[in-house]
């Protein structure tokens, strides 16, 4: 009896550690890697995401809201402020913790907890010039409508352009679930593809897949910084093998134009000045002390950019000295 009841003892722990296992299996977050999925009681499974101090309900077969997934990113941890991962910047401004409506939209107007403030796409990219908190106002959050992917090959051997367009359409209506109506075109420039994600506000519906998170989910995933859970695997499958991809480059473009000027880039610019200036006086003194020990007189004229400078030198040897008209003086 005693053998007996350790046996069924045994098979009854073995039939509720598979059972565990293969409810865990089947309740998973499927688009996060850390989020958290129950599946408690025999009921459907439920998923949540952790956001600083905040869990919120996710549903983890589709793509998580790329502001929520950026709100994550930037959320305090117990050792202080997350540092800013490499290759995570989505435009000039960077990495910022934004604040999102409850469907995990952007709100059109950011300030990141500071006094400054200013509008944003659907992206979350930022379309203005940065204002006063208490006067900067953002009439409408304006819509993303066509999202540029550009990558790099990083071999192409025996792998037509075909087959490759063909992979990467199969890619991201599997893997992000996007409809293949929203990809327009995918191209090829020597090493470089290109795709072209557009869904306007009045083609996308209540269910459908933002191209703007695709972009987000798709940058990350060749950058090597999955946000999928470990067993999706990303992976441009041709002939069986994975075609590896690199440096990607996300662009966005807006239903309306943006506001931005270019007096914010004003310190950039003097600083590309400084050193065309710098670089062209340094040819000049180079050119000039070679043209020394050389005993010559010549005009030197350096060029830059399609713009030509014309330097008149004069060189002396032996108390003699031969000027621009080629005359000779006694110094």
């Amino acid at each position: 009896m005693k053998a007996s009841a350790v046996l069924s003892l045994g098979v009854a722990l073995f039939c509720c550690l598979v059972f565990s296992q293969a409810q865990d299996q089947g309740c998973k977050c499927n688009t996060l890697f850390d989020g958290k999925c129950d599946a408690a009681g025999g009921q459907q499974c439920s998923c949540t995401i952790q956001i600083g101090p905040e869990v919120k309900e996710a549903n983890c077969n589709k793509l998580i809201p790329k502001c929520f997934l950026m709100k994550k990113e930037s959320a305090p941890s117990k050792a202080g402020r997350r540092p800013k991962p490499a290759g995570a910047l989505i435009d000039n401004d960077g990495l910022y913790n934004p604040d999102c409506e409850e469907n995990g939209t952007f709100k059109a107007r950011q300030c990141n907890d500071t006094q400054r403030c200013w509008c944003v796409n659907s992206a979350g990219v930022r379309r203005t010039e940065k204002g006063d908190k208490e006067t900067k106002t953002c009439a409408e959050l304006v819509r993303t409508y066509w999202v540029i992917v550009q990558m790099k090959r990083s071999n192409s051997d025996g792998v037509s352009n075909e087959q490759v367009a063909a992979a990467l359409r199969n890619l991201i209506t599997t893997r992000y679930n996007l409809s293949n109506n929203y990809i327009k075109n995918i191209e090829f420039e020597e090493s470089y593809i290109y795709i072209d994600l557009m869904q306007n506000s009045t083609e996308k519906g209540k269910d459908d897949v933002d191209i703007i998170d695709v972009g987000y989910y798709m940058e990350k995933d060749i950058k090597g910084d999955s946000l999928m859970h470990p067993d999706n695997k990303f992976q441009i499958l041709i002939n069986g093998k994975n075609f590896l991809v690199q440096e990607p480059i996300i662009m966005y473009i807006d239903e309306k134009p943006h506001e931005l000027s270019m007096k914010h880039l004003t310190p950039g610019v003097i600083a590309v000045i400084v050193v065309v200036v710098i670089a062209i006086l340094a040819g000049i003194v180079v050119l000039v002390i070679t043209r020394r020990k050389r005993g010559k007189y010549e005009k030197a004229e350096v060029s830059y950019r399609g713009y030509i400078y014309t330097f008149p030198i004069i060189f002396c040897r032996d108390h003699l000295c031969t000027g621009k008209a080629g005359r000779e003086g006694v110094v």
